[in-house]
């Protein structure tokens, strides 16, 4: 545990500065009337970045909804969007305050500064967010990159930045057949339903209490998480009894590259008295068959190189593909 207050520790400035007029862009706050806008951009960056992951363009104002961070657009003289930084700090009181970071900035615009004076601005208003909320313990600011933009990763070491984790990007064509995963005799798997909701927080804070960067969700910000799934292709495994003992949760992702909707699963988690038993390849091969039902081309999760161990093996006997991998780059406060 830290020995010095996290207000000190933060050393937050009292403005956090935007960057300077002569690098050619307007700045002003992004709000939800910008989202095609953001969605241009997204498309424009990843013809150039072939990016392995996308989020969304409601990721921009997600944290805006909640009064949780900012997100900032940087507009040429003709009014164009030609860059996005957001800062965003989750709620919950977890174990590491933690403010995530992330930004877009058009091709054309890129080798003239910006890049460097929008991560000094999301560093100035994260520390700002973060001494806001108050509280003790360990503080963190994160940002994921591509493995190969080599670019942007030297960007983040020469900030302060130091590669903390690597992730694997996995997809698989939905069409392809499906290796057989019946559940064991005494599961049955179902659609993630409402009324099961709570169930699958608690179970979820349990079989991820020992991974690495997991907080424990509170009811609240599990709503909020759940908001964002696809009812239909998130799936839950019961036992007899009807207790909850797996779950895997799936959203809808716009393809980093394509811009078409596929099916992520974001969240994959079994009981650990139930581990072994083909809980989670069951629960899998149930997401795939309604992403089949309804039309969808590609899923695709994200894998901790670290944690579990043999995970890429697993789902590659699933058919899951390696695309690319991010690396998370941290400041450990």
């Amino acid at each position: 545990m830290p020995d010095r207050p996290l207000t000190d520790r933060l050393g937050a400035p009292e403005v956090a500065e935007l960057p300077a007029a002569h690098l050619g862009l307007s700045w002003r706050t992004i709000t939800a009337a910008d989202l095609d806008a953001v969605r241009d951009l997204a498309l424009r960056c990843a013809e150039v970045d072939r990016p392995v992951s996308g989020t969304g363009p409601g990721s921009v104002v997600e944290a805006l909804g909640r009064g949780t961070g900012d997100a900032l657009g940087g507009f040429s003289r003709a009014g164009e969007l030609e860059a996005v930084a957001v800062v965003d700090v989750p709620p919950g009181a977890g174990r590491v305050h933690q403010a995530v970071l992330v930004a877009s900035l058009a091709p054309q615009w890129r080798g003239r500064g910006i890049g460097r004076a929008l991560l000094d601005w999301q560093d100035g208003r994260a520390r700002q967010l973060l001494a806001a909320r108050g509280g003790e313990g360990p503080a963190r600011l994160a940002a994921y990159v591509d493995e190969h933009h080599a670019d942007r990763r030297r960007l983040y070491v020469a900030a302060g930045f130091s590669a903390k984790r690597t992730f694997h990007e996995m997809r698989r064509a939905v069409a392809d057949p499906v290796p057989a995963a019946s559940p064991p005799e005494d599961v049955r798997i179902g659609d993630l339903v409402p009324a099961l909701d709570d169930a699958v927080r608690e179970v979820h804070n349990a079989a991820f209490a020992d991974h690495w960067g997991a907080e424990p969700l509170t009811a609240g910000s599990w709503t909020r998480l759940l908001e964002a799934r696809e009812p239909a292709w998130s799936k839950v495994a019961v036992d007899t009894d009807g207790a909850v003992v797996g779950y895997a949760m799936t959203c809808r992702r716009p393809h980093p590259r394509t811009g078409a909707a596929e099916g992520w699963t974001e969240l994959l988690g079994v009981r650990t008295d139930h581990r072994g038993r083909g809980v989670a390849r069951a629960l899998l091969a149930a997401v795939l068959r309604s992403l089949a039902e309804d039309g969808v081309a590609t899923a695709g999760l994200t894998v901790d190189t670290v944690e579990p161990p043999g995970a890429g093996a697993f789902y590659e006997e699933l058919g899951y593909r390696r695309e690319g991998a991010r690396i998370l780059y941290t400041i450990e406060i």
